[in-house]
């Protein structure tokens, strides 16, 4: 042990011997740099030897020298302020930590006198704020175990309940329908300009049943004043239920805005208009519509998501929207488990303005709605009086079914169609689904069924569903791509057949 103690001594001497040395050399090295008589001493030495031209190289080793004294004194105050500017950071981020977390601890203690003041107000409603969703609340309208009509101040869904109320002895009433498709195009024209005022072209009767008969969303666009929502309130009028208007606002981002939401504290949900359409239309085999006004004023994918995935599904025993997650005593009657079911008697038709003060609809619901272009003034015309008609939803629905049977989509045109599918994938690197195949497979049939023409059906199918993608696409790079494609629909469906495809086609053509 001695022995290691006697290596420790002479190997720490060593060791620390050397960092002495280091410092003491960092100091004689200053205390060496500023030895101003040192450098006297040289000037002395050398000063009768130099003629002039080395007297300015001296000058100039003297201000390199002082340059690079400078900037050595500079880099170590600028550490040093770094250094002390870094310390003070940390304080003062200390003090931000301690002053936020004072903040939070007064959020808290509002939070709690926000509560106490909520559940003073929820208290005068006649509810105890501690209520638990176990309650079975009764309401006006309601009876209890007796019979007898009780307070309504505890429904969850007083709207719903009220319509219960109001239909609760209506029975599904069959109107004896009679009409066909062109009849009921002919009417429809006909009531909206003689009882509204609204003129439109059979054309485009046409294409608004069939665009119904085709998808569960339909959006009519085009620029203002042309009668886009129009067309929906008078379809609604012309149907004796009148359509449901629901203003879109720019702050819609999800499905409460079109349904409604339950509020914890007053233990009721807040129905929205929408939803007590939706709820009227399961106790009818008639004709309701939803009208969603200015639809892409919010971002449609935001609040009707949910709406276009379950629309979409083939089973119409899958509709359903859960409003609560359970059931309570005094539900509505058709409300099962806290969930809704969607009626297939029901349209949402939206209407869409494309200005700066809107947002682009996505080909998420584009792919899922049938959209229709009001881009022309109706031209007024002498209409034959023509009262409402009271329309059954299966025999409309039947119908449709019947001139998908009588008119499907000829086999020479959907080859045609293959082709141009073929022909846009190789140029435009575009192509279109199931989805689309399905809704041409409906579409097309029912516009025939009305009166039109297969390919005049088809062409503004393609031009509404297909060619409105090649928007998203860089114009200047597929300009050169156009006329040889115009040339392609002229050579496969005939010269000027697809003039709707053309038209568009010749009006991108003049953004490049």
């Amino acid at each position: 042990m001695e022995t290691f103690t006697k290596f420790l001594y002479d190997f720490l001497g060593q060791f620390l011997a050397v960092f002495i040395l280091v410092i003491q050399g960092f100091f004689r090295g200053i205390k060496a740099t500023f030895n101003i008589p040192a450098y006297v001493e040289i000037f002395e030495k050398y000063k009768t030897s130099l003629d002039k031209p080395e007297w300015v190289l001296v000058v100039i080793a003297l201000f390199i020298a002082a340059l690079i004294i400078f900037l050595v004194v500079a880099l170590c105050i600028l550490l040093a302020r770094k250094k002390v500017k870094f310390n003070k950071r940390g304080l003062n981020q200390d003090a931000l930590l301690d002053e936020v977390a004072t903040l939070n601890n007064k959020v808290v203690d509002l939070m709690k006198e926000k509560d106490e003041l909520m559940a003073m107000k929820v208290s005068q409603l006649g509810l105890a704020p501690d209520e638990s969703n176990t309650i079975e609340p009764q309401g006006e309208g309601s009876s209890d175990e007796n019979g007898e009509k009780v307070d309504g101040a505890g429904l969850r869904f007083p709207k719903l309940v009220a319509i219960d109320e109001r239909l609760e002895d209506s029975k599904i009433q069959d109107h004896g329908n009679t009409f066909t498709l062109p009849e009921l195009c002919e009417a429809f024209r006909n009531f909206a300009a003689s009882k509204l005022k609204l003129y439109y072209n059979i054309n485009m009767m046409r294409l608004f049943i069939a665009a119904l008969a085709s998808t569960k969303l339909v959006i009519l666009q085009g620029i203002s004043g042309t009668g886009k929502t129009s067309l929906a309130y008078a379809w609604g009028k012309f149907n004796q239920h009148d359509s449901c208007v629901a203003s879109v606002q720019p702050s819609w981002r999800d499905r409460t805005e079109l349904f409604g939401y339950f509020n914890e504290f007053t233990k009721k949900f807040n129905e929205s208009e929408v939803l007590a359409e939706i709820y009227k239309a399961g106790y009818s085999d008639d004709i309701f519509t939803v009208i969603l006004d200015e639809m892409n004023i919010a971002r449609v994918e935001y609040y009707f998501a949910e709406m276009l995935s379950i629309l979409e599904m083939p089973n119409q025993d899958e509709w359903i929207v859960e409003l609560v997650p359970s059931a309570w005593k005094g539900d509505p009657k058709h409300l099962f488990d806290g969930k809704i079911k969607l009626s297939p008697n029901l349209w949402y038709i939206g209407t869409i303005n494309n200005d700066d003060s809107t947002f682009m609809v996505t080909d998420k619901v584009y792919d899922r709605a049938m959209p229709i272009d009001i881009n022309d003034k109706g031209q007024p015309f002498d209409p034959v009086d023509t009262d409402a008609w009271s329309i059954n939803y299966s025999y409309l629905n039947g119908l449709y079914q019947q001139a998908m049977k009588d008119h499907p989509v000829s086999e020479s045109t959907m080859n045609k169609i293959e082709q141009m599918d073929n022909y846009v994938i190789e140029h435009f690197r575009i192509a279109f689904g199931n989805r689309i195949v399905m809704q041409i497979g409906k579409f097309v049939p029912v516009y025939v069924g009305c009166g039109g023409d297969e390919i005049d059906g088809v062409d503004y199918f393609l031009a509404r569903k297909v060619l409105r993608k090649f928007e998203q696409l860089n114009v200047a790079y597929i300009r050169d791509e156009i006329d040889p494609y115009i040339d392609f629909l002229n050579k496969t469906f005939g010269k000027d057949k697809m003039h709707e495809c053309i038209e568009f086609m010749l009006r991108l053509k003049k953004l490049t």
